[in-house]
């Protein structure tokens, strides 16, 4: 695991903390600042431990929120007060603690705040849900058990693949003649297993792959190029529509990756 630590710029404030990449999941825990409408790839866990913090939907509900599971693609906005502190985990739509999460959410409460905080009380341990918890983000990622579930084998096998495939172009068809299925059944996979169509879970991996190569202390540009993306204007269009925040935001000040970090 290693430790990314993310100072606040002007045109971000409130936001300060540690961000923790590990496989599968990414996890930010510090100050929390706003942000506007988006929707990411990645199924979230929002766990707030002091001060206020509101979520917001698409049917524009707002409530002030303990604990919430936000599935993939599911418009929501972040509404911050001035000393909110908060553990954020996006965790990998193909990972187990993913599905397991999922499987809270009903159709109809997908795109409800209300239904993303009844199935932060249903699924998650009660210890981090207390106001205050330490280390919420230890607790969620390395002591957490979880059922676990079924993929289609050759799904895994595809998505295996698409870090390897990086930074070039990963196209459906290609991917599918090399995991030997058609690619409208390797579509229909990805968006009935995963949530999310093929597209939107390539754009969440080269993001994460961009955060990857930023560790390492390379620049806005050169992460960009390196996960794919066509420059960083493509990035930062990519990074607002999941997180709500430019990716100078984001990487700003990030420490470069040390040897032996751990």
């Amino acid at each position: 695991m290693t430790a990314l630590t993310a100072a606040a710029s002007p045109a971000a404030a409130g936001w300060r903390g540690t961000t923790t990449l590990q496989p599968g999941r990414l996890a930010f825990t510090g100050a929390a600042g706003s942000t506007g409408a988006h929707a990411h790839a990645a199924v979230q866990i929002l766990l707030v431990s002091s001060g206020e913090v509101e979520l917001s939907d698409t049917h524009r509900t707002r409530r002030t929120v303990r604990a919430a599971i936000i599935p993939t693609l599911a418009s929501h906005a972040l509404h911050a007060g001035p000393d909110a502190t908060a553990t954020m985990i996006y965790l990998d739509p193909a990972s187990t603690a993913a599905r397991h999460l999922t499987t809270q959410l009903d159709g109809g409460s997908r795109d409800h705040v209300d239904g993303w905080i009844a199935a932060a009380r249903a699924a998650l341990p009660p210890a981090a849900l207390t106001e205050h918890a330490v280390d919420a983000s230890a607790l969620l990622c390395d002591g957490w058990a979880v059922p676990e579930t079924r993929r289609h084998p050759v799904l895994q096998a595809a998505v295996d693949l698409v870090p390897q495939l990086l930074p070039g172009p990963v196209r459906l068809t290609e991917l599918a003649a090399t995991v030997r299925l058609s690619a409208s059944r390797l579509g229909h996979l990805f968006t009935t297993e995963l949530g999310l169509p093929f597209p939107a879970y390539l754009r969440w991996a080269r993001l994460r792959h961009a955060a990857e190569l930023a560790q390492h202390g390379a620049s806005l540009t050169h992460a960009a190029h390196g996960a794919g993306f066509t420059d960083s204007s493509h990035l930062t269009r990519v990074c607002r529509e999941m997180f709500g925040l430019a990716p100078s935001h984001l990487l700003h000040a990030i420490r470069p990756h040390a040897a032996g970090a751990a």
